[in-house]
């Protein structure tokens, strides 16, 4: 790697990172993105994004994508650190910046090396990952089309600078939302018989629909339900009419997630009519569990290693990720950055060490050339 391009991915992660925009909203983000590729001469794709961007380097059939996301959090960064934000309430506190700066710097070492690339790699810029949403948005422009496998990234603070982690299989939750109003009859506290207690309802049912993670999966299995929310009633003396219950649960597949729904809504169901009351069960799916192809995740690791690095299995994580979207439609893989230690991804004193930066840049755009050069899905290299 040159010096004027480490100083040029260095540069960059320093102003993204000062300059933080929240999901949807990355304008001047995307400017920069654009400004950097157009001056290295790599061609940004005519999609329909309003933010982001997506590009491409190289020629031929086949195509790899690259996948980084732009968007920042409101979290207001710890006054503290050397290089913070300069815009009040809003900050890189999940890495994006280095993500973005990361890929962007791939793209200029794969522009030295185009010519001799055997098929194209596709750099997606993807705005509002945590909105979420903003992977749905980059599909529907169409930037997958003719793709065949996507490599993504992102820090991790549990390992050190020149460490990588590479898990195939299921790394991150399913993300849903719940919703279950209770309605009773409302009555004076000092005649409880006179009505239906809806606060008693959802109250043995918090308690209750635990045991479908306790009794009704397979003990070996990742599953997660929470109830973070019990709202009822507005004075001391009075059994209120309404009830609400919120929360979420986080599964590892398809089937365990259908189960908790279809679980929860029985128990639901039951539990208010067992006190009289009736129950309605609001769903808000979000994202899918994301699973990492296991061909991509060990072709991955196995060039990490090659590289110098040194590769871990990353633990799987309940958290969500809408790279997920993408593995529904094609294989990929997720390569974690060891950028610790610091605090977690999203607390305001989060920082990425910058020494991670150009290395993983290097090896992302190796990753996707090696890639073209091999036939890792069983297809012609």
């Amino acid at each position: 790697m040159t010096d004027s391009i480490e100083q040029r991915i260095l540069r960059d992660f320093r102003s993204f990172h000062e300059e933080p925009e929240l999901s949807y909203q990355e304008f001047h983000t995307t400017q920069k993105i654009k400004a950097e590729l157009t001056d290295a001469g790599i061609k940004i794709l005519p999609l329909k994004l309003e933010t982001g961007c997506v590009a491409e380097l190289g020629s031929g059939q086949r195509c790899v994508a690259l996948r980084c996301d732009i968007d920042a959090l409101p979290v207001e960064e710890d006054p503290a650190h050397a290089c913070r934000s300069k815009i009040p309430g809003k900050m890189h506190a999940c890495g994006h910046d280095f993500h973005t700066a990361l890929i962007l710097g791939s793209a200029m070492l794969l522009k030295q090396r185009e010519s001799a690339l055997k098929g194209r790699v596709r750099l997606i810029f993807q705005p509002a990952e945590e909105a979420p949403g903003g992977a749905a948005k980059v599909l529907e422009s169409g930037a997958l089309e003719g793709v065949e496998a996507i490599f993504g990234v992102h820090t991790i603070p549990l390992y050190a600078p020149g460490t990588l982690g590479i898990r195939e299989g299921a790394t991150h939750a399913a993300v849903d939302r719940f919703r279950i109003d209770f309605h009773g009859k409302g009555t004076h506290a000092a005649h409880p018989d006179l009505g239906v207690d809806t606060l008693q309802a959802a109250a043995a049912f918090a308690t209750a629909v635990q045991s479908v993670v306790s009794r009704n999966s397979d003990p070996f299995a990742t599953n997660l339900l929470s109830v973070t929310r019990l709202e009822a009633g507005n004075t001391w003396n009075v059994i209120p009419e309404t009830a609400v219950i919120e929360g979420t649960i986080r599964t590892m597949s398809a089937d365990n997630r259908e189960m908790v729904k279809r679980r929860m809504t029985q128990m639901a169901e039951g539990i208010a009519a067992s006190y009289g009351a009736s129950a309605k069960v609001t769903w808000v799916f979000g994202l899918p569990a994301m699973n990492n192809d296991k061909r991509l995740s060990d072709f991955a690791r196995d060039l990490a290693q090659k590289d110098g690095f040194k590769a871990e299995r990353t633990p799987a994580s309940l958290g969500g990720e809408d790279f997920a979207l993408y593995e529904e439609r094609l294989p990929g893989a997720f390569v974690q950055v060891g950028t610790g230690p610091s605090l977690p991804n999203h607390n305001p004193g989060f920082v990425a060490d910058q020494r991670a930066l150009c290395p993983a840049a290097k090896f992302m755009a190796h990753l996707g050339a090696a890639y073209l050069e091999t036939s890792v899905l069983g297809g012609a290299a």
